[in-house]
């Protein structure tokens, strides 16, 4: 960084770091003893979809890769696209494999990374249900979601119901309760909504 950046408050973009998602099945256990809430075994990765050859082809990769285990019990992957335009890849696993599920996440990323499409890579997410003292069986949905372009992670909790709005209070508790395990985003504008991701 230089001077004149110093100056003008400007700071370099935090290169990603994609080893981080493996810190999560440690953290997944942390959050389970301390909240309650445990891993439902669906994660899924949001990227821009970009037109052209490429990019379809880097697709289909994705897919034969994860799709591999199919013939031995494993569930498909599901691409989807939002109301925004973006695409979403939906991997599935036991709930308790979530060494598994992350390994996917990772290998999404890594491929998307590597074919050049960095840049269109959004977020990974992580799903969870549960908490201390949820009123139903099912308990309370909760994701960890982690920022590509900036190597952090954060807390997203929707409230039950169709309004969107969320839980800020369980999310800034879950900061707290996963600041040794998890590089946690401090910028809290940052904590991006994701309404209706697939994984949530």
């Amino acid at each position: 960084m230089g001077l004149l950046d110093a100056i003008l408050g400007r700071s370099k973009p935090v290169h990603p770091d994609l080893d981080q998602l493996f810190a999560v099945p440690s953290a997944a256990l942390t959050l389970q003893a301390a909240a309650g809430f445990t891993p439902t075994g669906l994660g899924s990765v949001c990227f821009a979809g970009v037109e052209g050859g490429g990019f379809a082809r880097l697709q289909e990769d994705v897919r034969e890769l994860l799709d591999a285990d199919t013939e031995g019990g494993g569930v498909p992957v599901e691409f989807s696209r939002d109301a925004y335009g973006y695409t979403w890849l939906l991997a599935r696993h036991p709930a308790d494999d979530s060494a598994a599920l992350v390994n996917d996440l990772h290998a999404v990323n890594t491929l998307l990374q590597d074919g050049g499409f960095g840049p269109q890579l959004l977020c990974s997410l992580i799903g969870f249900r549960g908490g201390v003292g949820a009123e139903d069986a099912e308990g309370r949905s909760l994701a960890l979601v982690y920022l590509y372009k900036r190597g952090t992670f954060y807390p997203f909790a929707p409230l039950p119901g169709d309004a969107e709005k969320r839980d800020n209070q369980l999310e800034l508790q879950v900061r707290g309760v996963l600041g040794n395990d998890l590089r946690v985003e401090k910028d809290l504008s940052r904590w991006f909504p994701v309404w209706g991701a697939p994984g949530l």
